[in-house]
């Protein structure tokens, strides 16, 4: 049986895994963001696709180059610290 020091913990580097795997394509979302919103005040263009295409295409970019890094990220937990809590009980 789990107690629930393991379960919180489990769920505590879960999250922190989450974090980690999230933060590549969250932070270019957020530069992409603020320099298209720079970009359409400095020049008073209000268009929607010019938000859109560039914030999706460097997200894009961004999860191709770092999908090799997220996956090794999420195996490692799951090797590491939910199959030993499987199979020990």
């Amino acid at each position: 049986m789990m107690g629930e020091i393991v379960f919180f913990d489990t769920m505590r580097a879960g999250l922190w895994n989450a974090v980690i795997i999230s933060l590549p394509i969250l932070s270019v979302a957020l530069v992409a963001g603020v320099a298209v919103g720079l970009f359409q005040a400095l020049t008073s263009i209000q268009e929607m696709t010019l938000t859109f295409v560039p914030k999706l295409a460097a997200i894009l970019a961004v999860f191709w180059v770092s999908m090799g890094f997220m996956s090794s990220t999420l195996t490692g937990f799951f090797q590491d610290t939910i199959i030993p809590l499987i199979a020990a009980s």
